[in-house]
C-alpha cells in the first residue's frame, strides 16, 4: 500500500495593521488532488466569507460600496525605507520638476533604487494618483543617481500623509462607460517623447487607467493626442467585450478629448493622408466611430480626467481630479 504523508501548517491571521487575530492550523496531505466534479467553490465560500485581504490589497465591503487599499503595504513600504520621521508633503512631484540622466550626479545603491520603484508600481493597483510620478522614477533603474531617489523618496513623503487613500467603487453607479485621453506633447527631454494617459469609468468606478511614453516623436500636440486617442479606444474595445459576457451591451462610449484638432482627425478622412508618419494602426479609430462603437467629445482642459496620468499639476487642480477619478481617503468615507 501507497502511504500518503502529511503535515501540519500553523499560520497567523493578521489584521490590517498587522496585528495577529486569530492563529490558524490545518493538516495538509501532501499530493493530494482535487476530485473530479466536486464542486470546491460551494464547500469553501460559506467558510472563508467575504475577501478581506489579497496579497497585500485590502478589502472593505457594505451595502453601499466597496472601497480597495494598500493602507498596510504602504506602511510596510515607510518602514522599510525609513520614512516614517520625515516631513508629508502635499503632492508626489513638483510641477517645476523635471528627471534627467543627471550624469554628474552621485550614484546610489542600484538595488534599493529598484526595489523602492517595484514597491510604488505594486502600489499603482490601488493608487492610480502615483502611477504618471513613478513611471518616469523607473526609466532610470539602471543607472540611478541621488536626485532619483531623491524624487522617489518625495513619492514616499506624499504617501505617508495619504497612507488610508484607496479606490472607492459605490454601488449605486450605473452602467455608462467614458473613456477620457490626454496627452503632454513632447515632455521628455531627452528624446522629446510625448507622455499618453488614459482612464475609463464605468459611472463613478474607475475601472482602467494608463500612462506610458509614446513609442514614436510626433510633431504636433493634436497627432500626440492621437496616438492617445488609439491606446484609448483600443481599451474601451475590450471594456466592451467583458460588459458584453455580463448580458451588457453599450454603444457610442464617449471618448472624451480636450482638443478640436485631435476631433476633426477622427470625423474627416480626408485628413488622415496628411498624417501618414503617425503608424496606420492609429488610423482604425475612424472605422469604430462610423460603427458606432465609440464617439468622440470635447470635453474641457480642466475637467480632463486622464490629466493625472500625463504630468505633474498644481496642488488644487491634482486634488480635483484624484476626487472626481474616486481615488479617496477611507477616513472621511467612514
Amino acid at each position: 500500500m501507497n502511504f500518503i504523508g502529511t503535515k501540519w501548517v500553523f499560520r497567523n491571521k493578521l489584521d490590517e495593521s498587522g496585528v495577529i487575530t486569530r492563529t490558524k492550523v490545518r493538516l495538509v496531505a501532501k499530493g493530494y488532488n482535487q476530485e473530479e466534479g466536486n464542486d470546491y467553490d460551494e464547500t469553501f465560500a460559506p467558510v472563508m466569507g467575504e475577501l478581506s485581504f489579497f496579497l497585500g490589497l485590502q478589502v472593505k465591503q457594505s451595502k453601499d460600496d466597496i472601497f480597495l487599499s494598500q493602507t498596510k503595504y504602504c506602511k510596510e513600504i515607510l518602514n522599510k525605507f525609513e520614512m516614517e520621521n520625515y516631513k508629508e508633503a502635499s503632492t508626489a512631484m513638483s510641477t517645476s520638476y523635471y528627471m534627467d540622466v543627471d550624469l554628474a550626479g552621485t550614484i546610489v545603491d542600484q538595488t534599493k533604487f529598484r526595489g523602492l520603484i517595484g514597491s510604488l508600481l505594486y502600489l499603482t493597483t490601488s493608487r492610480p494618483d502615483i502611477m504618471f510620478v513613478v513611471c518616469p522614477c523607473a526609466r532610470f533603474q539602471s543607472n540611478s543617481k541621488e536626485s532619483h531617489f531623491k524624487a522617489a523618496k518625495q513619492i514616499l513623503k506624499y504617501l505617508k500623509g495619504t497612507i488610508s487613500v484607496g479606490l472607492w467603487y459605490p454601488s449605486h453607479s450605473l452602467i455608462h462607460l467614458f473613456g477620457y485621453y490626454d496627452s503632454d506633447f513632447a515632455d521628455c527631454k531627452l528624446d522629446r517623447k510625448s507622455t499618453s494617459g488614459t482612464c475609463h469609468l464605468i459611472g463613478l468606478s474607475l475601472t482602467s487607467w494608463h500612462s506610458k511614453k509614446q513609442s514614436c516623436v510626433t510633431l504636433s500636440t493634436a497627432k500626440a493626442e492621437y496616438i492617445a486617442t488609439g491606446s484609448c479606444c483600443d481599451q474601451i474595445l475590450w471594456i466592451k467585450q467583458q460588459l458584453e459576457d455580463f448580458g451588457l451591451k453599450v454603444n457610442n462610449v464617449p471618448l472624451l478629448c480636450d482638443n478640436t484638432s485631435t476631433i476633426n482627425l477622427t470625423k474627416n478622412q480626408i485628413q488622415h493622408s496628411r498624417t501618414k508618419h503617425i503608424e496606420i494602426r492609429h488610423h482604425f479609430i475612424g472605422d469604430h466611430v462610423s460603427n458606432e462603437d465609440c464617439e468622440i467629445k470635447f470635453i474641457g482642459t480642466e475637467k480632463q480626467l486622464a490629466d493625472i496620468f500625463t504630468k505633474p499639476l498644481p496642488k488644487e487642480n491634482f486634488f480635483f481630479l484624484r476626487n472626481e477619478l474616486g481615488i479617496l481617503d477611507s477616513q472621511i468615507l467612514s
